[in-house]
This record gives structure tokens, sequence and C-alpha cells, in this order.
């Protein structure tokens, strides 16, 4: 079992757009125990409104008996900032004034959340990690880290994820804020604020992780005489309220901002000259009816990251079925960190 830390920065963070955060505090968990050498780091970078207790949302492969498991690994998983799992987030108080931020919180980025990881990894130690695994926008926290420090990522797993936000992923998330926007509550500096405008805008995510076939198998009707009350429409509304209960209007906000600002090229010669910077031996995993991040973005970090390797697998679920086809991951994945120990033992001899 493992419960939540929290890590209290005790200096002033600085957000890639030169705005400050003081009193950052930081909440992860972590599973198992760090080796003498220090050299069996699972890190796991999470996905939008996920927290960091990844045996909970990635169980199958992650848990006691899965591929990466507490016996074998230490696994550490942050929640990133602006979440409201433990993190600072819009909705903690401001050291300034002594009430909440709300809407006066500082915009962040993908960058941002890499620089509060490493901040967490220098305070625990841990110079190194053998694994640095994400999907989504999880994906997009771990390749932007590979990037930022090359030497300290053994192992690089990128799943359903991308080099720089698509306009197609920028447009969805937009139609989610004016949903959260026109709910003129969101205005009103209230925890509750904007809630009736999230549970819409889940209602409008649900709609690019999923496929036309997911909704066909498991919301189809099984009379004809129907008119209204579908199961489509119920489901569509148990997911908004179900993200209503545990999650808040202003997090989502600025973490839909930061996907959105995900670009590796920001600042950098070019996208493809920032993926050539990636040292790590790695593993590119697409869904190939991926209606959200497209298959096609997977293949281009692939063909761009130096002897990077590149797996497909299909899923009715689509985009989610990073979440639920650990089956298939676990295959996917386990094979690849076979072989590439097996490439270790090998270079390790000719050097010998």
């Amino acid at each position: 079992m493992s419960t939540v830390s929290t890590y209290h920065y005790d200096k002033v963070f600085k957000l890639e757009n030169g705005k400050k955060i003081r009193d950052l505090q930081i909440a992860y968990q972590t599973y198992g125990k760090l080796n003498s050498n220090k050299d069996n780091v699972i890190w796991v970078c999470h996905a939008l409104t996920a927290n960091a207790d990844v045996f909970e949302w990635w169980e199958g492969l992650f848990g006691q008996n899965a591929l990466f498991n507490p016996n074998d690994h230490f696994i550490i998983c942050a929640n990133v900032l602006g979440s409201n799992y433990g993190t600072t987030n819009p909705l903690s108080t401001n050291p300034a004034t002594g009430l909440p931020y709300y809407l006066s919180f500082p915009q962040f980025t993908i960058r941002d959340f890499v620089s509060a990881h490493q901040v967490l990894a220098t305070h625990l130690g841990i110079n190194g990690i053998k694994l640095l695994i994400g999907g989504s926008l999880g994906g997009q926290q771990a390749v932007e880290w590979a990037i930022t420090e090359p030497a300290r990522i053994e192992n690089l797993i990128l799943v359903a994820t991308n080099a720089v936000h698509s306009p197609w992923g920028i447009a969805f998330n937009e139609s989610q804020r004016l949903a959260i926007t026109s709910d003129r509550t969101f205005y009103s500096n209230q925890p509750g604020g904007g809630i009736k405008g999230l549970k819409t805008a889940r209602s409008i995510a649900l709609l690019s992780y999923r496929t036309y076939n997911a909704y066909g198998s498991t919301q189809v009707e099984s009379v004809n005489e129907k008119t209204d009350h579908f199961r489509a429409s119920s489901y569509q509304n148990y997911q908004g309220e179900k993200l209503t209960n545990r999650f808040n209007a202003y997090s989502y906000y600025y973490l839909t901002k930061a996907m959105d600002s995900h670009n590796v090229g920001r600042n950098r010669k070019s996208i493809a000259e920032a993926l050539k910077l990636i040292k790590s031996n790695t593993l590119v995993i697409g869904i190939e009816n991926d209606f959200l991040f497209p298959v096609s973005e997977q293949k281009y970090l692939a063909d761009h990251i130096e002897n990077a390797e590149f797996a497909a697998i299909s899923s009715q679920y689509g985009h989610d079925g990073f979440l639920i086809e650990t089956n298939a991951l676990t295959n996917i994945i386990g094979t690849f960190i076979k072989e590439s120990t097996n490439k270790k033992i090998i270079k390790l001899q000719h050097t010998a």
C-alpha cells in the first residue's frame, strides 16, 4: 500500500513564462523500495484528470502482480502542477492574499510540470530514472523531460501522445473551456464555480476519447420503440457528473491550457531537432483508431527519436485504450524491456 506524500519546496518556483509560485507543494506516491544502486526507478507521468495513485488508474500494467510491481521496482508518480489532487492548484491559498487563487493562478505549461518533477526527483535523491513512462498528457511530460535531461532517463515509453499538440486537440480543449466559461458561476470565485460547465466539458471530451464502435457496442438500445432517454444520453450525463464529484473546473481549465502549450520545438531549432536530443532507449506506442492522438503522431515521434521502436495496438476504445488495453501494453513493453536488457548485456560483453 502507498499513501500520498507531500513535498514542500522552500524556494520560489519560477514558471516558463517568468511568473513565480511561492510555497509550492507537490503530492506524490511511491511503491516499493529504492535499491542500493538506485537503479530500479520507474517514474510515471499521469494524464489529464488522474492522480498520483498509478495502481488505481493504470491497474493491470501497475500493481502487485503486474509488469511494474513494488517487488522489483521503485515506482513513483507525482501529481502535476494545477491538479486538485494535492499539488498547488487554483484552489490553493495564495500566500500573498491569504485567499484561494482561482483565476489569478498563473498560467503554466507542460515544461512547468517537468520542472516540478525534476525538483521532486532531486529532493528524493533520484539522479537516474530506469524507465520513464506516460500516456496522453503524461506522454507529453515524458517526452519533454527526456529532451531536457537526456542523461537522467535510461528508458522512455511514450503511449498515445505527441511532440506538439495538434490544432484538432486544441479545438477540442477550447470547446470544453467554452462550456466551462459559459457557466457564469465560473467567475464567482467559489470552489464549486463552473461545475455545470465542467460536466458539459467532460461530455465533449469523452467523444474524443472513445470511438463510434465503442458507443455502438456499449450504448446501443435493446428496443426500437424509444424516442427519448437513450442509453448514450444517460452515459454522457453519468460521466460528466462523475468528474464533477472528484475534480474542479478551475484545475480542468488550466490543465487543458497546459496541454495546448505542448510543443517540444518552442525556443529550440525545430520539433525534429528537439527530438534528436533524446538519448533514452525509446518505445513509442500508438493506438490505431485513436481519434484524438492519431497514430501518425506516434509514428512521427518514433521516426525522429534516434533508434526509437514503434508499436501499435488496436482498441475499440480509441484513445482511452491506453488505460484499458493493459494486457497488450504489458506484452509490448515487457518484450521491449527484455530486448533492451539483452542489448545492454551484449554491449557490455563487447566492451569488456
